[in-house]
């Protein structure tokens, strides 16, 4: 079940914390409860990707991004995704998550997170592209940056993110089927 109350509590603390400017970085804390778990007693891998939203969400609303959607009568939605997994997060762990905005392309969001334990240790990082969305399909973000307040020209997006990024326009699309 996804975790509704966590995202109520993120919410509410998001809406009391200062704005962010557009790229700064959003930290926020998580545990790792017994129904995050996989068979292995570790966090899930599904489970993380959900434990994102719950840093992704709180950085929308601090940034005035959730402002603008509402506003202008957009969508969010994510795009694609890939994560790095490097370190077990077991049951009542604590970690910090960091989530910023990277910068954009013609079409796409680049968002960063990343989770840290206490230890200092990087337990996992995703790099999401996230696109906004209105009844015509996706708002180039020609469209959306200026609703942002953001300048035209996006920051450079990191070599291994625009490796990414190619190595995604690439991939064949629909998938080839079985034979």
């Amino acid at each position: 079940m996804y975790p509704f109350l966590r995202l109520a509590r993120n919410v509410r603390q998001a809406r009391r914390a200062p704005r962010l400017g557009l790229f700064d970085t959003h930290v926020s804390t998580h545990v790792c409860m017994p129904w995050d778990l996989d068979l292995w007693w570790e966090l899930n891998n599904g489970r993380t990707l959900t434990i994102y939203d719950l840093g992704r969400i709180p950085l929308a609303i601090r940034t005035g991004l959730v402002d603008v959607l509402k506003r202008e009568g957009w969508g969010l939605t994510i795009a694609g995704s890939v994560v790095r997994y490097r370190r077990r997060v077991r049951m009542w762990d604590k970690v910090e998550m960091h989530s910023r905005m990277l910068g954009w392309d013609r079409r796409f969001l680049y968002l960063d997170q990343s989770m840290w334990r206490a230890d200092g240790e990087c337990t996992s990082q995703a790099i999401y592209r996230a696109a906004l969305t209105d009844a015509k399909g996706i708002v180039t973000t020609d469209r959306s940056a200026p609703a942002l307040g953001a300048p035209a020209a996006s920051p450079a997006l990191p070599d291994w993110v625009q490796t990414w990024i190619a190595s995604e326009d690439a991939r064949p699309w629909p998938p080839a089927t079985k034979k």
